[in-house]
């Protein structure tokens, strides 16, 4: 909508029609908000750290063997399900519905992949410590792979044993490994698991930790490419007036998202979160199984079996992430990730569990702050008008970007 500014200077009045942004003050920035806008640019990313856990994380081999796991739906129950079912490439690595659907439906959405090699926890509830051990999750999940350990072994005998064994240790005899057999699964599978030998076992649990390694190794390369506000970052940082980068509304949008309407609180850094786990009252799916979150991921990634203090790990150093993690603090019932807000106009719906269909009601939320169903929400009501919501809106739709993959000599846009 067209509005009318008057601006005055000495001696004259101008009367403009501003149709793109207001030309009185809206990129005038004070020192302390320019480098708040400075701490949310991607410029700011450092350099993806060493995984320790993971040998394999860096290697190029593990990196290619790993995307082809990724596409490659045999790793599953019924021979339909890959990884990219719910990542999809296309789609920057993510699907458009409210549960994530594998062999079965799951009781959460499909969090997005891009920059998850940076996140000290994974999944809503933070139960995984790592990008491997998150990969093997699913692929014994009743309801997305609904594989078992041992199936997954001889595919990787049966299609992958030279690419496997290039990057990994030689593949083990699994002549006498049953085609399916795992500590999770069907009544058969498990029976099946408990009469392999101990050294069986561990020979094709340590296949399998393999597999969620390689796919980590291809994962963490997927990262998020720079954005309009990344451009105009770049531009009001160095004295330009970046003009033309963004509109009024998105500018509008951006002070608010960094002052009045508190965001950067949770949404902070050139990833927009940071990384922790908040209760904001968003209420339970209708209908899904009792959810208490954070309070049941802190515990679970404690006794994980793939844990970075787990004989699977690559580390040998502490595990601070593990050591310092409280687990017990009701505070953290129904504490869900914080996700980036990258590309965050693109993935509807939102919240845990899709409860959330639109971006606009996901602000009309954050701006009424309802009290939790359980624990207690750490919202409060913002009191921001209808516009001030719009213009937040604009500006979160300024932080679409492409998904880069970065490979060893190139940087692939997805999209």
């Amino acid at each position: 909508m067209t509005s009318k500014l008057f601006l005055f200077t000495p001696g004259l009045v101008v009367l403009s029609a501003i149709t793109g942004f207001a030309l009185s003050n809206s990129n005038q920035w004070s020192e302390a908000e320019l480098a708040t806008l400075q701490s949310l640019s991607l410029s700011e990313l450092e350099p993806l750290a060493v995984d320790p856990t993971n040998a394999a994380a860096d290697d190029t081999r593990a990196a290619a063997l790993g995307e082809k796991l990724f596409f490659d739906a045999r790793l599953s129950a019924n021979g339909a399900v890959a990884r990219a079912t719910c990542h999809q490439r296309d789609k920057a690595f993510r699907d458009s519905i409210p549960l994530g659907r594998g062999v079965g439906k799951t009781a959460k959405r499909t969090m997005p992949i891009a920059a998850t090699a940076r996140a000290p926890f994974l999944f809503w509830d933070g139960r995984k410590d790592s990008q491997w051990a998150q990969a093997l999750g699913p692929l014994e999940s009743a309801v997305e792979h609904g594989g078992t350990r041992a199936q997954y072994a001889h595919a990787i005998a049966d299609h992958y044993r030279t690419e496997y064994e290039s990057v990994f240790e030689p593949l083990p005899d699994l002549s006498a490994v049953p085609s399916s057999a795992g500590p999770a699964g069907n009544e058969a599978a498990v029976a099946a698991w408990t009469r392999l030998s101990n050294v069986q076992r561990i020979a094709v649990t340590r296949v399998f930790v393999n597999i969620g390694k390689a796919i980590a190794a291809y994962e963490r390369r997927i990262e998020f490419g720079p954005s309009r506000f990344d451009q105009y970052v770049a531009a009001v940082t160095s004295g330009q007036p970046g003009h033309g980068i963004l509109s009024g509304e998105e500018i509008a949008g951006l002070r608010l998202f960094i002052g009045r309407a508190n965001c950067t609180q949770c949404h902070n850094g050139p990833l927009f979160t940071n990384n922790e786990f908040h209760n904001t009252g968003v209420p339970p799916r209708p209908g899904m199984p009792t959810d208490d979150g954070r309070l049941s991921g802190a515990t679970a990634v404690l006794h994980d079996e793939f844990s970075c203090r787990s004989q699977w790990s690559d580390s040998r150093e502490r595990c601070p992430e593990l050591e310092f993690l409280v687990s017990r603090d009701h505070a953290l019932n129904r504490a869900y990730k914080v996700p980036s807000l990258r590309n965050v106009a693109e993935r509807a719906p939102y919240m845990d569990a899709g409860q959330v269909a639109t971006l606009a009601a996901v602000l009309d939320h954050y701006n009424r702050a309802p009290a939790a169903a359980a624990g207690h929400s750490e919202l409060w009501p913002l009191g921001l008008k209808a516009r001030d919501l719009h213009q937040i809106e604009a500006f979160l739709r300024t932080l679409n970007g492409p998904i880069v993959v970065n490979g060893h000599n190139s940087t692939e846009a997805v999209r």
